[in-house]
């Protein structure tokens, strides 16, 4: 990352006169700018200190976490368009499954007792509702993966090693009211109510998801779900190729063109400098 910067600084003069408060990268890592899969060692190598003036565009969002910056961008992460618009069903199919899950609930290779993994969440939806006829959970994946979201009301949207995952994008495409099991923040707040079309659940009430979905009244699941169908809420989650009116990518840059224009305290006198270039993991300082 140092090597990078170090280019940028060196061969065109917008880095210096900031030192990146005019800049953005993109980092759709597990967890952000701390570049780890695993939460403990993400939060043990921290975000670069190079990166404190950038805006971060990424898909981790968990909030009060170390790797979350204030002032990033949270985007969805990609899912693809073309496919799923291949799976489409007719809208009036009747939402016949109550609760739909498909994915795993322990990783045995570096978690194997199931603790550390997603938190527990995933183990506990498991160990309590695998016998629960409302709940249509399981680590198969079926060829009729799409289709299924389609005829459900609910789809479980639980962390796993990172907090995020495409099935959050695939719920709101398939008009499948999205059970967020992480305190997180989501993706363009300003363009989707998440709080209006989705549920959200602490870790540790995992054990009465029956208990809370059943009791949510008839007219408040159809309220969310007229307002998943709304066309533009579902293309705000997307990446066409190419660009759409209204998709994620334009979404991105409406968050952008709210930074703008940088006041001139953001603005470093010419040879100052600010952060530290020395600071940040070994390994981050070396070239790729």
């Amino acid at each position: 990352m140092l090597s990078a910067i170090e280019l940028i600084a060196t061969n065109w003069p917008y880095w210096n006169r900031s030192e990146g408060a005019d800049h953005f990268f993109v980092t759709p890592h597990d967890f952000g700018a701390c570049f780890h899969y695993q939460d403990e060692k993400a939060i043990g190598r921290g975000i670069l200190p190079l990166l404190q003036h950038a805006t971060l565009v990424q898909t981790f969002g968990q909030k009060n976490h170390v790797c979350l910056k204030g002032g990033s961008i949270t985007i969805p992460p990609f899912a693809p368009p073309q496919k799923m618009q291949a799976h489409l069903i007719p809208a009036d199919t009747p939402r016949s499954i109550f609760v739909y899950f498909r994915g795993l609930f322990y990783d045995t290779s570096n978690d194997p007792e199931g603790g550390y993994y997603a938190r527990g969440a995933r183990a506990s939806v498991w160990e309590n509702f695998k016998n629960n006829p409302l709940f249509d959970i399981s680590t198969d994946h079926p060829s009729t993966y799409y289709e299924d979201m389609e005829r459900s009301v609910f789809c479980l949207c639980p962390l796993g090693w990172a907090p995020w995952s495409p099935r959050l994008v695939e719920a709101v495409v398939f008009g499948c009211i999205p059970l967020i099991i992480a305190d997180i923040v989501l993706p363009f707040a300003d363009a989707i109510p998440w709080e209006e079309i989705g549920v959200f659940v602490a870790e540790e009430d995992v054990p009465k998801l029956d208990s809370i979905l059943t009791s949510i009244p008839t007219d408040v699941i159809l309220r969310k779900q007229r307002l998943l169908a709304n066309p533009s809420m579902k293309q705000a989650m997307l990446f066409p190729q190419p660009a759409q009116a209204g998709d994620a990518f334009h979404q991105i840059l409406n968050g952008l063109a709210r930074k703008l224009p940088h006041g001139d305290s953001v603005f470093l006198k010419p040879g100052e400098r600010v952060l530290n270039w020395t600071a940040g993991p070994p390994g981050d300082l070396k070239p790729w």
